[in-house]
């Protein structure tokens, strides 16, 4: 196996010689042969969130065009890992894709502007995390209610730690100063207020996010349903979203 995987990186670092040297279309379909498991990856995570009816292989055909894009800027000599820089401009477009055909309806983020607005007054006041009845209760609705209402919302939570945290930077442009601070300042607020998350799910946001593992994984881990670990998902980003919002507030 070992072997096999330098033989692998062997192959495709004389692929990329090859193809910054001639340019040759034969090159390049190779190392795009190579790395569309990479655009497989990306669009499955961000399908994750997305309604049914979202095509999987629309995605993967978006991401596809993002990597080509990768493939014809990407230069080795800036030090920069290509599958990094890759991913960054697979998710781009894919996202960028998703966005244009807008498919949240109008109902859904009116809804969401009001969820996250009621949890963040809510939690505010308690100075603490509220919890399901809590919230429930200042929505006005039941508890099965509210958990109805979670799963029409997830559509609305699309890699949203990602979304607060750019910190990639496109190869040939330089780094703003101002903006890479402001940008630390946010990951280190996120980072304090994951740890005031409800334990599950704060587990959620640290298994999807930084362990990288599918809705489905994480449900294995900690023996519950997709739904429900969909539910705290949710939730834990209207947290997130409610306290950035605050803090954003404070300083204008």
């Amino acid at each position: 196996m070992k072997e096999r995987h330098q033989n692998d990186t062997a192959e495709i670092n004389r692929l990329w010689v090859e193809f910054q040297q001639t340019k040759q279309i034969d090159s390049r379909d190779k190392i795009i042969e190579y790395y569309l498991p990479l655009v497989k990856l990306v669009a499955g995570r961000i399908a994750i969130g997305l309604p049914s009816h979202v095509d999987r292989e629309d995605l993967v055909s978006n991401g596809f065009f993002g990597l080509l894009d990768a493939i014809e800027r990407y230069d080795p000599m800036r030090g920069i890992k290509f599958e990094t820089y890759a991913v960054t401009r697979i998710r781009g477009a894919i996202l960028d894709a998703i966005r244009a055909q807008d498919w949240v309806p109008a109902t859904i983020r009116q809804k969401a502007r009001q969820y996250e607005q009621t949890v963040a007054k809510l939690e505010t006041d308690l100075g603490r995390s509220a919890s399901d009845a809590e919230i429930s209760e200042a929505l006005g609705i039941t508890l099965a209610d509210m958990y109805n209402l979670l799963t029409q919302l997830n559509a609305t939570t699309l890699i949203p730690l990602e979304e607060f945290t750019r910190t990639e930077t496109v190869i040939g442009q330089p780094v703003n100063p101002s903006q890479y601070i402001e940008e630390e300042e946010v990951k280190a607020i996120l980072a304090k207020n994951i740890a005031k998350l409800p334990e599950k799910e704060k587990l959620v946001v640290s298994l999807y996010y930084h362990e990288e593992l599918t809705l489905k994984e994480i449900s294995r881990i900690m023996n519950l349903t997709e739904a429900r670990i969909s539910q705290l998902h949710t939730k834990a980003i209207f947290r997130l979203r409610g306290a950035l919002a605050r803090i954003k507030a404070a300083l204008l």
